[in-house]
């Protein structure tokens, strides 16, 4: 894992990537990808709606070249190694335009204020259609901690795709816990995933828990909160997306989570 592609947008979340990332690229010795991305302007259709929109782009062309004035001139005095490109488009297809190399995207889960961009959409759309594993940090995160990862085990191909590509991550962990919440004792065990880091040389703390009609993203939650968990690694519509997007637990971790979240799919 050395190729981190990182979302670069003058938005509420961008602190938080920006700080992610560099924790991370550190730790791995990797290198940053930043795609700056200039999304096309949104404006109603009227008489002078051409006009409208080239004011729109000329004032997000600005605003875009001052962030990127700024986060260089910091890149510059980090000790990462860096590249920058500029691109305009929607935000979700342009990352995936630059995400075939990558090894990591790190973005957003939903921002809590501002609701532009939508980023639990963008990281859905992405998730959805690359094999890289997406980091979606809250807008609130100071820095990315390593020491206490849980794993988020349910036996599906989502969650087996987001354990394989977390192993970097988790090496580096100070302690590591699959967590299952089963029904009537008759879910999937963490033996296999067990078994799995073992082989890697990660050895997991286990732990299932009987749902018992409660909802999953509820007992993860819980979970983290009681074990001081530092991140989340899970498996990203798990159940089919259309499903998901009427209230699914990858949506709703990506709505509340106060945790950074590994995804993939």
């Amino acid at each position: 894992m050395k190729n981190i592609l990182l979302l670069v947008h003058d938005d509420d979340g961008q602190e938080a990537r920006f700080q992610a990332a560099l924790d991370i690229v550190r730790a791995l010795d990797g290198h940053l990808c930043c795609i700056d991305v200039t999304p096309y302007p949104v404006v109603a259709g009227d008489a002078v709606t051409g006009f409208g929109e080239t004011v729109v782009l000329l004032d997000e062309r600005g605003s875009e070249a001052k962030n990127k004035a700024v986060l260089t001139d910091r890149l510059s005095r980090e000790d990462v190694s860096w590249s920058w490109a500029d691109a305009m488009g929607e935000m979700a297809d342009t990352v995936l335009e630059a995400a075939d190399l990558a090894d990591m995207i790190i973005l957003n889960r939903a921002l809590d204020g501002y609701p532009l961009p939508n980023m639990r959409d963008i990281v859905g759309r992405i998730v959805a259609r690359t094999n890289a594993p997406v980091l979606a940090v809250p807008e609130t995160c100071e820095r990315f901690a390593f020491d206490r990862a849980l794993v988020a085990w349910d036996g599906s191909r989502s969650a087996a795709a987001a354990l394989r590509a977390a192993v970097p991550l988790l090496a580096l962990a100070s302690e590591v816990k699959l967590f299952t919440a089963v029904e009537d004792e008759t879910g999937t065990g963490v033996d296999p995933a067990a078994t799995y880091l073992s082989r890697h040389g990660i050895h997991a703390e286990t732990r299932s828990l009987d749902k018992a009609h409660r909802r999953a993203d509820e007992l993860i939650e819980r979970e983290c909160a009681a074990w001081r968990a530092d991140y989340v690694v899970m498996g990203a519509y798990g159940h089919g997306r259309l499903r998901e997007t009427f209230g699914g637990v990858t949506r709703r971790m990506l709505t509340d989570s106060k945790l950074p979240l590994l995804l993939a799919h």
